[in-house]
Parts: C-alpha cells; sequence; structure tokens
C-alpha cells in the first residue's frame, strides 16, 4: 500500500506486477529445489539401508535404532521414523538402476506421492508410469491414488479403434493414448438398467469424476449438443475439447452391447463437427463410442470402413448379459474373415 505522501510514477503497478510474479515464480523453484533434495536424502538413506542389510544383515531392530538415533541427532525433521525409514528403503529398492534419482520423475513428486505409489504399486514400470503421469498432469496425491485404482495405466490406449488407418503419426498414437478400455463409471452410483439418457445426466452432473476418468487434457464442451443440418436437427451426446491435442472428442453412449449401425452414427457425428465446429487451427476430430458390451471383431469390422477417426470402448457400470455374449458370432470364423478385408486394403494402398 503507497503512503498518502509517495507519488508513484507511471508504470508503476506493472513493475510491481511483474516483481511479484517472479517472487511467487522464484519461492515455487525453490520449494522444488527443497523437495528434491529431500526426496534425494530419502532415497539415499534407503540405499544405505539396503546396502547395510545385504553387507551386515541389517534387520528390523537394526533400523529401528537407527531411526531413534538419526531422530536424537535431528529432532527438528519429522520424517525419520522407523515406519518412514521402511518406505525410504522399498523406494531405493524400487528406483535402482543406473540413472540417478534426481534426473527421474520421482524427484519432483512429494513424498506422500511416493509413499502412495510404494503401498499400491509393485511393478516397476507401472511405478515409473504413474509417476511421470503425476509430475506431467500435476495430480493431487487423491487424484493418482484414484488412477492407480482405476487401473488407468493398463486401460489407457487399449481400445480397438482405426486411428492408425485414419490418422498420420503422431495424431493417431495421441489419440489412441487418450482411448480407455473400460472406462470406470461407477462413480455414478447407478445400478440397474438405466436409460442413456440418465448415464449421459449423471456424468454432466458429476463432471469433474467424469474429466479425471476420461484423462488429462479434457474439457467438457456440452451434452446433447445441437448441430442443424439443412431442416434436420441432431443430438450429439456428449462433446469434449482436447485442449493439448487441439481437438474435439465426441462421444456417443449406448447402454447396450455394439452394433454396427452404432459406428455409421458417430462417423456422421464426427463429419458433423469438423464441418460446423472445428477450426483450421484444431486436429482432425475424433470420435469415441462408449458401450455396455462389444464384441472386438465385430468393432473391427466396422471400423475398417469408417471415414473418421473412432474407436469403440465399454465402461464397468454394466456387463454384457449371458444370453447375448451366447449370441455372438464364433471368434475365429469373424477373425478369419477380418484378416482376408485387411489383406485386401493393404494391397490396394
Amino acid at each position: 500500500m503507497a503512503s498518502a505522501d509517495v507519488v508513484l510514477p507511471d508504470g508503476y503497478a506493472q513493475t510491481l506486477a511483474v516483481l511479484k510474479d517472479r517472487v511467487r515464480q522464484a519461492r515455487v523453484r525453490a520449494q522444488r529445489t527443497v523437495n528434491t533434495q529431500l526426496i534425494e536424502l530419502y532415497w539415499n538413506i534407503g540405499n544405505e539401508i539396503l546396502i547395510q542389510r545385504e553387507r551386515q544383515g541389517w534387520g528390523t531392530g537394526v533400523v529401528r535404532q537407527l531411526a531413534n538415533d538419526l531422530r536424537a541427532e535431528f529432532p527438528d525433521m519429522t520424517g525419520l521414523s522407523y515406519r518412514n525409514l521402511q518406505y525410504m528403503r522399498a523406494f531405493a529398492a524400487a528406483w535402482n538402476d543406473d540413472q540417478p534419482i534426481v534426473q527421474q520423475s520421482a524427484a519432483q513428486l512429494p513424498w506422500g506421492h511416493i509413499m502412495v505409489l510404494i503401498d499400491k504399486l509393485d511393478d516397476a514400470e507401472a511405478l515409473r508410469w504413474y509417476a511421470a503421469a503425476a509430475v506431467e498432469y500435476g495430480w493431487t496425491r487423491d487424484v493418482l491414488l484414484n488412477m492407480i485404482m482405476n487401473r488407468s495405466m493398463e486401460r489407457t490406449g487399449v481400445a480397438p479403434s482405426n486411428f492408425s488407418r485414419r490418422l498420420t503419426s503422431p495424431d493417431s498414437e495421441l489419440a489412441q493414448q487418450a482411448a480407455k478400455d473400460p472406462y470406470a463409471f461407477e462413480f455414478l452410483g447407478l445400478s440397474g438398467e438405466v436409460a442413456e439418457r440418465d448415464v449421459e445426466q449423471a456424468l454432466t452432473d458429476r463432471i469433474v469424476e467424469t474429466l479425471r476418468e476420461l484423462g488429462p487434457g479434457f474439457a467438457f464442451v456440452g451434452r446433447q449438443v445441437h448441430v442443424e443440418v439443412g431442416d434436420d436437427d441432431f443430438y450429439i451426446d456428449l462433446l469434449f475439447f482436447h485442449v493439448e491435442q487441439l481437438r474435439y472428442f465426441v462421444i456417443e453412449l449406448k447402454t447396450g452391447k455394439f452394433q454396427p449401425e452404432h459406428a455409421g452414427k458417430l462417423n456422421f457425428y464426427v463429419a458433423l463437427v469438423d464441418d460446423k465446429l472445428k477450426l483450421p487451427a484444431h486436429a482432425e476430430t475424433v470420435g469415441i463410442l462408449i458401450c455396455g458390451g462389444k464384441n472386438e471383431h465385430s468393432v473391427r469390422y466396422a471400423l475398417a470402413r469408417s471415414d473418421s477417426p473412432m474407436a469403440v470402448s465399454t465402461y464397468t457400470y454394466e456387463s454384457l448379459p449371458v444370453e447375448e455374449k451366447k449370441a455372438l458370432p464364433g471368434e475365429d470364423e469373424l477373425s478369419a474373415a477380418f484378416d482376408q478385408i485387411e489383406n485386401r486394403d493393404s494391397r490396394s494402398t
């Protein structure tokens, strides 16, 4: 606040704003540096425990004594408990490759995030995937836990699609990464027979959880988005925009099992968005059909001839009835027929 007897020069407010921003950025960098140093310290303590256990046979009693001695020497540090030392040992064991820990994603995470990773994951690849994703997208500890519990890594990019044929690289890889299978909609709290409109409404009502499940980068555009074509009116179930890929995602919901005509309708809606909403700076629109169940071979048949980049996924809220599963075509027969189609397409290109 300016003193009453001080006349501030022109441009003072702008200069003050710039300096405030620099102070904030410096504080953030300092916090990150302190955190990285703390994580490096914890890794070194854990690694030394591993070494001494191997060389000297250190057991639980020795580690407990180590915790007591370290806390006595550094009473102002709260992270030197026996329990935390056990986490440090597990941390060093999990990140034990030749690359220094300060150069890895874990060094940029708060210790609480690393504890969650250690508690919930055993696989080294999963540890690194979730750590890198948490750093890249700024996940809080609760979001990280939710992503692990929903098996986000296992589901990301596995939905059958025609992206590799309809999009150029790296767009095809980016679009594929955004397509999960299945989507976990248990957070909606729905049960029994539910209409598609009810699912749409529930997803919209709980849009924060919906966006979290879709993955990083998605922004909600609207539900039942109206598109007029001449005298005809059409309504897109859910429309999202991916702010990193700069593309629209058209999402259609079907509570039953996948039918080939669903792909035709989604293809139509993707074409509408490309024509009516897409700007020149935007990437090509992508469609994702999320249904109650699907046969992989039927999906591949339908997507093989679709003009638009599309994927077909399921959601875990409702499973395919047993009677419908029995009525599906034989896998070997469909697989052989589809391979013939793909071979014919490859020869013609």
